[in-house]
């Protein structure tokens, strides 16, 4: 697989997601099988659709698509290794949360995980995003390595 940077283009090649719900834009670092740090270019992409009720006039980037966006750089992390290839991951569990900062438009994320456990089709990663240095957001995923359906 690629080293990073990793663009839109190879973000996609690994993942199956696709707009709207690929919310990472790059990788900026990646050990295939260890860890890779992503990047949301700015929160205040999803103004016309998530943000628009969430909330009106302090608009806010949801928790749940923080944490979908740090699993997609897990994903990346575990999705590059050989034998992983052209398979999927499901999110199975998620641990720990915290939240302490809202994300808003004009912010960047950066976005942070490290597989902790990965034994075989199973995984955990802790992960954790922020905002020019300050913590956001941190937790632990779980994760299954799964064959991708034939209708992908």
């Amino acid at each position: 697989m690629k080293d990073a940077p990793l663009d839109r283009k190879d973000i996609e090649h690994l993942l199956p997601h696709r707009d709207p719900f690929l919310f990472i834009d790059r990788i900026i670092e990646v050990e295939y099988g260890q860890r890779a740090v992503g990047i949301m270019e700015d929160a205040g992409a999803y103004e016309d659709t998530v943000l628009r009720g969430h909330f009106p006039r302090f608009p806010v980037l949801p928790g749940a698509i923080i944490v979908e966006a740090l699993a997609e750089v897990g994903g990346i992390a575990a999705l590059g290794m050989p034998e992983n290839i052209g398979k999927i991951a499901m999110l199975t569990g998620l641990d720990r949360w915290k939240f302490r900062r809202p994300a808003r438009p004009g912010h960047t994320l950066r976005l942070e995980a490290e597989l902790l456990r990965y034994r075989g089709n199973f995984g955990r990663a802790k992960a954790h995003a922020s905002i020019d240095g300050d913590l956001c957001a941190e937790g632990e995923i779980s994760f299954a390595i799964i064959d991708r359906p034939e209708e992908m």
